[in-house]
């Protein structure tokens, strides 16, 4: 059994299969070809953060590939109550085939995965976003190959989803451009040890987007800082990726952005809506990079 906590739970080569078979998968779908392996199978959906893309790629998902979806919030059920987690986990665990939680630290689905009977995937933390990177990894090989030796520029917050872009510059062996603002940089500790071919700090949003063959950044006040939002806005004034930073970038550069986005802030209107961005795609392929996640850990390897 195995669990999808964060990126580095998986191998390189087991993720050149995760999108060898979201391709296939979704290629099916688009084709109007019923593909249902995962028949009379359950997935529980635990939610303690909101949700869009999230709940329904899974649930759009699980329901494609013949199985079924119960959604869980805290308010809902015991754990709003104090029930500890671990207790539920070998409760839920025993009803259902596989658990998709969406959180805020990753301790609890660390304690979750510990006690569960079945394989878990992490819907979002505070500290990783790793499905959202494997559908953003999967899109950008999509339209333009193998990500191996590229350069990535991230832009604002070191956040969940910076944290896991990092984690994927290591493991997949491209370069990581991060800029962020005073007080927000990268914690040293997940930058110590690693290679500046991997990785590179930034306090110039510009400059880490000078020849980046794909640019991302992501909302400045993620879910739970809420009260820090007029003092971001403040300091992260100077990072919206608009089309003189895109300008930077390489000619043929992708734009991505995990969503929802604040136009305006974080990126221009035209360069969300611009020929650069893939932003509907990258949505998209949630869907279609989930479904072969959930195969992977049900199923095993299938192969064409």
């Amino acid at each position: 059994m195995r669990h999808f906590l964060q990126l580095r739970d998986f191998s390189a080569e087991e993720f050149e299969h995760l999108f060898r078979r979201t391709r296939a998968i979704k290629e099916q779908f688009k084709n109007y070809i019923a593909y249902r392996p995962l028949t009379d199978r359950m997935l529980a959906m635990v939610f303690e953060k909101s949700s869009t893309r999230t709940r329904v790629s899974f649930e759009a998902g699980m329901f494609q590939l013949g199985g079924a979806s119960i959604v869980l919030t805290m308010g809902e059920t015991q754990l709003g109550r104090g029930e500890p987690i671990e207790d539920v986990a070998r409760v839920v665990s025993r009803m259902v085939d596989i658990v998709m939680i969406r959180t805020f630290e990753q301790g609890i689905i660390e304690r979750f995965a510990a006690h569960s009977r079945v394989p878990v995937i992490n819907g979002l933390t505070d500290e990783y976003h790793p499905c959202q990177v494997l559908a953003d990894i999967y899109t950008f090989v999509e339209h333009r190959g193998p990500i191996t030796g590229k350069t990535v520029a991230w832009i604002g917050d070191s956040n969940n989803m910076c944290n896991t872009w990092l984690q994927a510059a290591t493991l997949l062996g491209f370069k990581l451009n991060v800029a962020s603002p005073a007080g927000y940089e990268l914690e040293p500790a997940r930058a110590a040890g690693i290679e500046r071919s991997h990785l590179e700090l930034f306090g110039d949003p510009h400059a880490a987007a000078r020849g980046a063959d794909l640019v991302t950044t992501d909302v400045w006040t993620s879910m739970g800082w809420e009260v820090e939002t007029d003092a971001r806005k403040d300091a992260f004034a100077a990072f919206t990726v608009d089309a003189e930073m895109m300008s930077a970038a390489r000619k043929d550069a992708l734009f991505m952005h995990c969503l929802p986005a604040h136009r305006g802030e974080e990126v221009s209107a035209e360069v969300l809506d611009g020929a650069q961005s893939v932003v509907w795609e990258e949505a998209e392929n949630r869907l279609h990079a989930q479904k072969a996640l959930m195969e992977y850990l049900l199923l095993g390897r299938v192969e064409p």
